[in-house]
């Protein structure tokens, strides 16, 4: 009994135990068959960890993100449509502005402008040969890309270099519509011999490409097989095959150039503005060594403080944080003045700068003309409101592009640099107290004739002398300009040379409106305080000739050599400075011959004059 209990106990048990052993087994079975699974592709549509494939076009976008960041804080991105128009000029825009503006072409009325604040750095290109059509696609396309950048396009356009690899990019081309045709003419039987030479064709491409990068990497013999591919791509487009492979692969790389374009288009007007708000590194080493000397030098005792507050003398302001565009200014005009004795020159500037600058002038002399540099942040504390940067502005520039519709009713588009007064311009009745009457030349001028007349200069009741441009009207820009009223048919003026009547500048309170215009837009956040210049002198500016200034040579290549020897001030507006590399070649030469190639501070920081 005992022992039938025992056995009847024990059977159970290595049941159990069974279970569990069979269990075991299953599990180590599994487990060698799932990375089997993996191995032989029986999951493809799951990748490891270590690989994610990634569509070619979604990398040039990811990569384009960092860049579109940047950009918008230079302006307005490029459109893709933009390139639409070198691709095929007959297609139709759809975009929301471009139906806009055909309804108002429609109506007969003109588009309004688009303006574009740009930070303080801040033509109808036309070529020979082609088709027409094609012409005017790409002229077509330049003036969107204008629109867009402004001088930016007019640069590139102007220092386009030929191609290195213009047959390594056609090699691969043919490379793509080759093997983009090679799936649906292989599925054709009869096709076994076009077959083998697509194949070959292609394997010949893919070893050449693999190891040039441009065309002077190519071997001598590359012609011939270029024109071998492209006659086998002529046989491969008569077969009648299946067209929906070929047609997605070729929208795959009208895509993938698009879009590539599109990164580079933007990549390049972002480095392009860099370069232009960046002090190049010859400058910042004369700024630095400037410093260092004045403070090792102290045997400068130069100054005629006597001089600087007589109002009988002539008073010339300038603005500058640039030690060597300054001194282009101050030389020039100097140099061209017939009585130099009378001439008295004050260099606002910053902390930053101050130093470098006081030793510079303080060694240097201009003729018998006095130069007074003076450190302008002592003085903003006491005028600036908490609303207003509470440092040194120069000049403020601004571009302004719009469409308009001329007579043939095509569009045409126009671009205007504007420069106007700042923040800082608004102390000058409180820093200059002794004085009446001053010129204010912007740095970005050179002087080519006598500027003595302008002392005697009868401006009536007007409180300025300055340039006026009514290609640029208030009522064109008066959505920056907030409700404020203004005479919309008003035209706008211009900064670089400025004749200043400081004692009925302090009778009618011209400080006081303008820092009254600021708060209020600033309050009401509309329209922009950058601006209000052109509505504190409302009716207060006295039109000089346009034969005393020559404007556009920062961003007008077609300005005419008659027209620069004519004026009397050559003004540098836009974003190509004659200081920058990336300066109009043809206009520095009237720039650079004020500067002493021999300067040894100048030569030592490799300033190239």
């Amino acid at each position: 009994m005992k022992g039938g209990g025992g056995g009847g106990g024990v059977g159970p048990a290595k049941r159990r135990w069974r279970f569990l052993a069979v269990g075991v087994l299953f599990l180590v079975v599994l487990s060698m068959l799932v990375p089997l699974g993996f191995l032989l592709g029986l999951h493809n549509r799951f990748h490891s960890a270590g690989f994610v494939p990634r569509p070619h076009t979604t990398t040039s976008g990811d990569r384009s993100n960092h860049v579109d960041n940047l950009v918008r804080k230079l302006g307005p991105t490029l459109p893709k449509d933009i390139l639409k128009h070198y691709v095929n000029e007959a297609k139709n825009e759809t975009s929301s502005a471009n139906a806009t503006r055909k309804s108002q072409k429609k109506k007969g009325t003109p588009v309004p402008p688009q303006v574009v604040l740009q930070p303080l750095g801040k033509r109808n290109i036309s070529g020979d040969g082609g088709k027409a059509g094609m012409k005017g696609g790409i002229d077509e396309g330049l003036r969107l890309c204008e629109l867009q950048y402004g001088s930016y396009c007019i640069w590139h356009e102007e220092n386009r270099e030929d191609m290195k690899d213009s047959m390594v990019k056609k090699l691969k081309d043919q490379l793509f519509v080759a093997r983009a045709y090679y799936p649906s003419v292989a599925k054709i039987p009869a096709q076994n011999m076009l077959t083998r030479d697509l194949k070959q064709n292609i394997q010949e491409l893919e070893r050449v490409l693999s190891e040039s990068t441009t065309d002077a990497d190519l071997p001598p013999e590359i012609q011939k097989k270029s024109e071998r591919m492209e006659a086998t791509i002529a046989k491969s487009k008569s077969v009648t095959t299946d067209c929906h492979n070929v047609d997605k692969k070729l929208r795959q790389i009208f895509d993938l150039t698009e879009d590539e374009a599109n990164f580079h288009m933007k990549q390049s007007a972002f480095l392009y503005q860099l370069a232009v708000q960046t002090m190049p590194k010859s400058q910042h080493c004369l700024s630095m060594r400037l410093t260092v000397e004045y403070f090792r030098d102290d045997s400068f005792d130069q100054e005629l403080p006597v001089k600087y507050s007589d109002p009988t003398l002539q008073h010339y302001v300038i603005f500058s944080t640039n030690v060597i565009a300054s001194t282009v200014v101050i030389n020039s005009t100097v140099m061209h003045a017939r009585d130099s004795m009378n001439q008295v020159f004050h260099v606002l500037t910053n902390g930053q700068n101050y130093y470098a600058m006081k030793h510079w002038f303080l060694g240097n002399t201009f003729k018998d003309a006095v130069v007074e540099v003076l450190n302008i942040d002592p003085f903003i504390p006491d005028y600036y409101d908490k609303t207003t940067p509470s440092h040194l502005n120069l000049p403020t520039e601004f571009r302004v592009s719009f469409h308009g519709i001329n007579n043939a009713s095509a569009m045409h588009s126009r671009t205007q640099y504007i420069s106007i007064f700042s923040h800082s311009h608004y102390l000058l009745p409180e820093i200059f107290k002794n004085l009446e009457k001053v010129v204010v030349l912007d740095d970005d001028v050179v002087v080519q004739q006598d500027l003595s007349t302008l002392w005697s200069l009868n401006m009536g009741q007007k409180v300025m002398g300055a340039i006026q441009i009514c290609s640029v009207r208030l009522g064109q820009v008066r959505s920056y300009l907030g409700e404020s009223s203004f005479h919309k048919n008003s035209c706008t003026w211009m900064s670089g040379l400025n004749v200043i009547d400081l004692a009925r500048w302090r009778k009618l309170g011209i400080s006081e409106t303008y820092w009254k215009l600021v708060k209020e837009q600033v309050s009401k956040k509309e329209g922009s305080a950058t601006l209000a210049s052109l509505l504190t002198f409302q009716d207060l500016i006295y039109a000089l000739d346009n034969n005393w200034v020559l404007s556009g040579l920062g961003h007008d290549y077609e300005l005419s050599t008659q027209s620069i020897k004519k004026a009397a001030v050559l003004h540098y507006n836009g974003n190509m400075k004659p200081w920058l590399e990336l300066g109009i070649p043809k206009y520095k030469v009237y720039w650079r011959k004020f500067l002493n190639p021999e300067n040894q501070f100048l030569n030592e920081c490799n300033v190239n004059p």
